[in-house]
């Protein structure tokens, strides 16, 4: 019964590819946010399902199970919006900037920092940590020197996304390797083939691009400097939340109770500073975020962030991505798609690349990071196994189409994130995001040359 009521292999084309019109007309032609357009794609979804046998509980269904797959993401997010109210309140962004400022020059900026979220995130495991923390400091930093704020955008992405690809704290590297059923330490070892390549001219381009805005406002810096001094406590005490974060992720605390020890912490720091801030301040802090006004609009625009209320827009996009993915996984669309692309497939090259296609497609689909390893995974796996490929192959495949890439869509969990946690559009930093344009690119040409491609022992 619920096979009759799954659509043909052209109907369902036809409806992934009227969403992506929808979708594309919506925030490209109108800018708008992804929200309405979403919302316009799930009620046209749901009279289908309708028209199609579905029953109401069934559709409805879909999306609860969607949403339910985001729950532990969406509670992340609400600690990371609390995490960036504090870290700013107690110093530790101000301390960071004021650093960076004596580190880094403007020629080297750019890769500087790709090289810094990538080495940091590394012993981290957590784009969106790196993203959040120092991703902001250097968004201020950066836009102080007169960067475009979407190469420093598209800098900080990359490297935290080249972090959550290598590290074995990874939730994403994780769940590749299960997936493909495969070691973990194989499965970061075969990911080099495409990763070292796509890192190497990441940071050439990075490089170029700096030496592109060699001049910069000394006058400005200090400005920024004396400002920051002068409102918060600038010291090198303000680095242990940094550190932290470093040791709870090398004893394999997870990511949620790690967040809870680094606001606690930090809190209890800020009542050492000479601020002598109350209970009823964090706490609105917390939930609405810091607050500042000073002599520089600039400033102001850097520091005044965070809260729980900040993620709310985010968290209610990503709700609506987890519904539509929901609903398109209940209704059978992508399934139908997804069987029929498989049975087509007559070479290595083309098994990778149809893995990797799917991979991205689920993110343009669906939105959803994990669900764009688990399905195309699930759906290639067979195949791979036929084609003699070593499971490290298949997870390759999958991370480079499909968790590198949720950074680069608009109504992605991790693109939403990143657009506003950076206060860049995701479409302006996307073409700077060089590491997740290339690693796609790398793994398809490993599949038609046969370099870097595992075999499984026959």
């Amino acid at each position: 019964m619920q096979t009759e009521k799954q659509p043909r292999l052209l109907e369902a084309v036809f409806i992934l590819l009227g969403m992506l019109v929808v979708m594309g007309v919506g925030i490209i032609g109108f800018h708008l946010t992804p929200v309405v357009p979403i919302l316009t794609v799930i009620f046209v979804l749901m009279i289908w399902g309708k028209v199609r046998g579905f029953s109401w509980d069934e559709i409805q269904e879909g999306i609860v199970v969607g949403v339910r797959n985001g729950i532990i993401p969406l509670f992340i997010f609400l600690l990371i919006g609390s995490l960036i109210g504090v870290w700013i309140m107690a110093g530790v962004i101000p301390t960071l900037m004021v650093y960076g400022f004596h580190i880094l020059s403007v020629q080297w900026f750019l890769p500087s920092v790709f090289l810094m979220c990538a080495f940091v995130g590394c012993f981290i495991g957590s784009a969106f940590t790196i993203i959040s923390t120092v991703g902001i400091a250097s968004m201020g930093i950066g836009v102080t020197m007169g960067l475009d704020p979407a190469m420093i955008a598209g800098a900080v992405v990359s490297g935290a996304v080249f972090s959550d690809k290598m590290s074995p704290l990874s939730a994403t590297t994780n769940l590749a390797s299960a997936i493909a059923g495969d070691d973990l330490y194989s499965h970061i070892k075969n990911m080099l083939w495409s990763t070292v390549p796509a890192f190497i001219i990441s940071l050439i381009l990075f490089t170029i691009l700096g030496n592109h805005h060699q001049t910069a406002s000394l006058a400005k810096i200090t400005q920024t400097t004396h400002i920051l001094t002068s409102n918060f406590p600038v010291s090198v005490w303000m680095l242990l939340p940094v550190v932290l974060l470093l040791i709870c992720a090398w004893t394999k605390i997870p990511t949620i109770p790690t967040l809870f020890i680094n606001i606690t912490v930090t809190i209890i720091i800020t009542f050492f500073t000479p601020h002598h801030l109350s209970f009823a301040k964090v706490a609105d802090v917390m939930e609405n975020g810091f607050t500042i006004k000073t002599s520089s609009a600039e400033v102001n625009q850097i520091l005044n962030r965070g809260g729980i209320s900040s993620m709310t827009g985010t968290m209610t996009l990503i709700i609506l991505a987890l519904a539509l993915g929901g609903l398109l996984i209940k209704l059978g669309i992508i399934e139908v798609v997804m069987t029929r692309f498989s049975q087509h497939i007559h070479s290595d090259g083309m098994l990778v690349l149809s893995t990797v296609l799917a991979a991205i497609g689920v993110n343009l689909f669906i939105g959803e990071q994990y669900l764009s390893v688990v399905l195309p995974g699930t759906a290639f796996k067979a195949d791979f196994k036929k084609s003699y490929l070593a499971p490290e192959a298949l997870g390759r495949a999958l991370e480079d189409g499909g968790a590198v890439i949720n950074y680069l869509i608009p109504w992605g969990v991790a693109g939403v994130f990143v657009a506003n946690t950076l206060n860049v559009p995701t479409l302006s930093y996307l073409p700077f995001v060089f590491f997740s344009l290339l690693c796609p690119v790398f793994s398809v040409l490993s599949g038609f040359t046969g370099i870097g491609l595992k075999r499984a022992q026959q």
